[in-house]
């Protein structure tokens, strides 16, 4: 045996607690079944987006007004050519439905990102200088809850036009909200251990401890709440289109694709029922994982 083989054998030693920890999380989540269904119906809508130049037969913004209403494949007049069929100006619904998961991606990850940098800052700061700060930060959010979003939405996109990134823009300044009250009461759980009072006693600096101690001991909510607050995005956006002042034509989102089926309901069903699955389901798959992280990342998940 060479004089390297202790240490090695003590670095393995040492490794074993955390190979046994990962093995451990790893089963915790996939004992939770509903975390396993939703977490792959969300890789197969993200994989649907990232792959939708390939995936797609046709260019989802070409008209063809000689194939107008083709029904999908399982229906007498359907044909493999559109096998989704074609909605009412005779673009290909297939390739509309693909980009538009890359729409309501887009607009759920976007507006996640805005509003969580805004709540996740309010809440740092008012879980742990309390005092004065708390008291602004409850004041906004007190505030921001008396305001019912998708009228204040409304609102604000009338005054001043639609579009997807106004869209984006909109919510994610009006999202926050269970971003920092979250924030806020995880951080002042925090603020009193151990190791938050160790770097305070060896002399590191607020931003160093807000940063490097607080912040990733949280993150486990964070990442809960944003994936809840993705979903509720992609839904209020999907309302907006549906009311047309949301993502504006020809842009293939699921809420502006049912809102333009609407008057053919009675005729061509599938037009409303496409979308409306899919966004259904994206729904479903998002709620389905931030619940799972939920039960495994909580106190009560790992009993």
């Amino acid at each position: 045996m060479t004089a390297l083989d202790p240490d090695r054998a003590a670095l393995s030693v040492a490794d074993a607690p955390e190979a046994s920890e990962a093995r451990k999380l790893l089963r915790r989540f996939l004992g939770q079944k509903a975390f396993v269904v939703g977490l792959c119906l969300l890789v197969l809508f993200v994989l649907m987006a990232l792959l939708a130049p390939v995936l797609s037969p046709h260019d989802p913004y070409v008209q063809n007004l000689t194939a107008r209403n083709v029904p999908p494949f399982w229906y007498a007049k359907g044909n493999w050519l559109h096998p989704l069929g074609t909605d009412p100006l005779g673009r290909d619904y297939l390739s509309r439905l693909l980009y538009g998961a890359r729409i309501s991606l887009l607009i759920g990850f976007s507006v996640v990102v805005i509003s969580g940098i805004i709540g996740t800052a309010m809440g740092l700061l008012a879980g742990y200088f309390g005092g004065r700060i708390d008291l602004v930060v409850t004041f906004l959010v007190t505030t921001r809850l008396s305001m019912p979003v998708i009228l204040v939405a409304l609102a604000v996109v009338a005054i001043i036009g639609s579009s997807l990134w106004i869209v984006i823009l909109v919510l994610g300044l009006l999202k926050w909200d269970r971003f920092a009250v979250v924030m806020r009461s995880a951080t002042q759980q925090v603020r009193s251990l151990d190791y938050v009072a160790a770097a305070q006693a060896a002399g590191a600096s607020t931003t160093r401890i807000i940063l490097g101690e607080v912040l990733p001991n949280i993150a486990p909510h964070l990442i809960v709440v944003a994936t809840l607050e993705a979903a509720s995005a992609i839904l209020l956006e999907a309302a907006l289109s549906f009311l047309g002042l949301g993502v504006q034509p020809p842009l293939p989102s699921w809420g502006l694709m049912i809102s333009e089926a609407k008057a053919y309901m009675f005729f061509s069903f599938w037009l409303i029922a496409l979308p409306g699955t899919a966004l259904a389901l994206l729904i479903f798959a998002i709620n389905l994982t931030g619940d799972g992280l939920r039960d495994v990342i909580s106190p009560e998940g790992r009993t």
